[in-house]
């Protein structure tokens, strides 16, 4: 099975760089982060806030829970329950959610399971899938031939989402944003299911200072030629 694994923490650069690399190799790309963003909007949406969240009601959320991701060209559309949330989900409100109920292991299990087979679906049509997200290479696809671990200084981590959020017209502060970060790899790094680390097998990318063009040509130097 083709599979890129691209893992890292908030604002290493992963999602650009994984979207522009299934373009430039004619794969799929795969945002699974994605879907615990799908499973925090439709808690919150049900009236649940942070600190109500609980495993059996997430448990049960789910599985009554339609998740479907529609690609267009290089982007990917997040439909819940026949709704498209896709700009709903990238809110800072929304991070913190899926942030949140990804520390559940009744979520963990179900959408590991939901991303393996999008991944093999996927795999399937375009003959490879580049697959994002926090867990791919250690947990969702730990066989996948290819993984990167991408990382970046957390000044230049914090500008950029908060450069990605003021282009959404949303008003944030960049110490907040940043601030946020670090706590966000605290927990992501430290939670007891599992937590964001690197395969040992992994090529680490420290995106620091570099252009998304610089990234994805190293990147697309790491790979095997029976790979591409």
């Amino acid at each position: 099975m083709v599979v890129i694994a691209v893992d890292g923490p908030v604002g290493a650069g992963k999602s650009t760089a994984a979207r522009l690399l299934a373009k430039r190799m004619g794969y799929a790309y795969l945002d699974t982060g994605a879907t615990y963003r799908a499973i925090g909007w439709k808690a919150h949406a049900e009236g649940t806030g942070l600190n109500e969240l609980n495993e059996e009601d997430l448990a049960s959320l789910c599985t009554r829970t339609r998740i479907e991701i529609a690609l267009a060209h290089d982007s990917q559309r997040i439909v819940v329950d026949g709704k498209d949330v896709t700009a709903e989900i990238r809110t800072p409100e929304m991070s913190r959610m899926a942030s949140a109920v990804a520390g559940f292991a009744s979520v963990r299990s179900y959408l590991v399971r939901m991303q393996r087979q999008m991944g093999i679906n996927l795999e399937g049509q375009y003959g490879g899938v580049v697959v994002e997200g926090r867990d791919i290479g250690t947990v969702v696809f730990p066989d996948a031939p290819v993984k990167f671990y991408m990382d970046a200084d957390i000044t230049e981590r914090g500008r950029r989402r908060w450069e990605e959020l003021k282009g959404k017209g949303l008003e944030v502060d960049l110490h907040e944003i940043t601030r946020g970060i670090m706590k966000r790899d605290e927990y992501d790094k430290g939670r007891s299911v599992d937590p964001l680390r690197k395969a040992p097998d992994a090529i680490v990318i420290d995106t620091t200072g570099l252009a998304l063009e610089e990234v994805v040509e190293r990147m697309l130097k790491q790979i095997p030629q029976g790979t591409r």
